[in-house]
């Protein structure tokens, strides 16, 4: 298939990236029902090792078999499935069908690292070659006593991936030391979150929607100062995706806790507007029964596609 306009406008802001990794950008641009609009919808499921299997499968027990999950990927028409190193190697039978992104960090709910939450390297760049990966995906946490850890480990990860002609995942989820709970969704923070995975090198960031509290007071003064609008979710997706180099890097958006379909939607419809590439959406998704997590998908793609 022909690389479309959009997607070429989007594969000339990497203008270091060799062929390998502009190669592996492409698949998850221009796959499924999405593909070449330059928007994305990509499939999460590494909440089993974050929350449990019984709180991450026993809401829809199919979840439990990792076939599952890539499978309606496929069905659905999404760009691309991620996961833990297991997941994948479990459901390796669909390297080829649809770009695959091996998450090579995680955590769990069973540590009591308040200030200092951190997570594991638990795949490798070598892991995500043999398994037919497009992509590694890697969780760092601004504001955590052990960010500066997590960010050295992505450096020598993304050097070691975009070598080889993987794309790079950055998942930014701040939370730890002094933030507040409230902070961990500021617009503040949740820009500048944004802003440390370009900054990282990431090809794709990820970070959750944004609220209008502000974390910082020293940020405060200037949101306030240079008129910063951050008056509605639209405005502040803009924001996030203005401070990803105005716009040169992939911004996709989480679906965070459970939500009904129309506040997904609304929010899918505020990430469009707001130059957004999209959702990636997991328990929101494979937590509900397939016809149902079919029928929000095609919803979710379709306001992607305009069509909502």
């Amino acid at each position: 298939m022909r690389v479309t306009p959009e997607v070429k406008k989007i594969l000339d802001n990497y203008e270091s990236d060799n062929p390998g990794t502009k190669a592996n950008l492409t698949r998850i641009l221009m796959q499924g029902r999405l593909g070449g609009t330059g928007k994305l919808v990509i499939l999460p499921v590494d909440q089993g090792f974050e929350h449990g299997p019984a709180r991450s499968f026993a809401a829809n027990p199919a979840g439990y078999d990792p076939h599952y999950h890539p499978d309606l990927a496929l069905e659905a028409g999404l760009s691309a499935y991620a996961a833990p190193l297991g997941m994948i190697e479990a459901a390796a039978s669909f390297a080829g069908q649809i770009p695959l992104i091996l998450k090579v960090n995680s955590s769990n709910s069973l540590s009591a690292a308040k200030e200092a939450p951190s997570q594991a390297v638990t795949g490798t760049v070598r892991d995500a070659l043999r398994l037919g990966c497009s992509a590694i995906g890697f969780t760092i946490y601004p504001g955590s006593d052990a960010q500066f850890e997590m960010m050295e480990q992505i450096r020598e990860l993304a050097e070691e991936a975009k070598d080889v002609g993987l794309a790079v995942v950055i998942w930014s989820y701040p939370r730890g030391g002094n933030l507040s709970k409230q902070g961990e969704t500021a617009i503040d923070i949740c820009a500048y979150a944004a802003h440390m995975a370009a900054l990282l090198g990431a090809h794709i960031i990820k970070v959750k929607p944004p609220t209008e509290f502000l974390e910082l007071d020293a940020a405060k003064k200037v949101y306030e100062a240079q008129k910063i609008d951050i008056s509605n979710q639209t405005a502040r997706y803009r924001h996030v995706v203005q401070s990803c180099f105005n716009g040169r890097r992939i911004v996709v958006f989480s679906g965070g806790e459970a939500k009904g379909t129309d506040s997904l939607l609304t929010e899918a419809r505020a990430i469009r507007d707001g130059g957004g590439n999209g959702s990636i959406i997991g328990r929101n998704s494979f937590q509900r029964p397939r016809d149902e997590a079919l029928k929000l998908l095609d919803g979710l793609i379709n306001v992607y596609l305009g069509k909502d």
